[in-house]
């Protein structure tokens, strides 16, 4: 068996950095669109769940917890290896949301400055900045699209 000793506080902050990266490509969407989907929509989160499935099958629970109630998903993320995989499930997730939030309202012609709110509620709340997206989408009134380029 391989040394399993990792530094999980350095995989944290290193997920984080780059997480960040991809939401300052977002806010960069309407002068680079097509780097900003490939970027924020591809590259990042592909990376960051390649991350999650190494530290999944690495670091599995050992059967301490589960889904089957509040106390026993509390127990599962108990452990560093398990929580940092659910901290980067949510990184990932929250960004591939957010290029999806940018490339629907591009493609819809909602102006940016109705969107750019959107993108730091779904960063921290994500829920909260989908929901916010879809009740814009629903009362805005499609502007001039953010770029001629698809």
């Amino acid at each position: 068996m391989p040394d399993l000793s990792v530094n999980f506080e350095l995989l944290f902050s290193s997920a984080g950095v780059l997480a960040m990266v991809g939401w300052l490509v977002l806010l960069a969407s309407p002068l680079i669109p097509q780097c900003s989907d490939r970027i924020s929509g591809l590259v990042i989160p592909s990376v960051l769940s390649a991350g999650y499935v190494v530290l999944a099958v690495f670091f599995p629970s050992g059967g301490d917890g589960g889904f089957g109630s509040l106390d026993a998903v509390m127990t599962l993320f108990s452990q560093p290896g398990v929580m940092l995989a659910g901290w980067i499930h949510y990184l990932a997730f929250d960004l591939l949301i957010g290029a999806w939030i940018c490339r629907t309202a591009r493609h819809d012609g909602l102006a940016f400055w109705l969107v750019a709110p959107c993108l730091p509620l779904t960063f921290l709340l994500g829920p909260a900045g989908f929901l916010a997206f879809l009740i814009v989408r629903t009362i805005a009134k499609p502007k001039a699209a953010w770029s001629s380029v698809e």
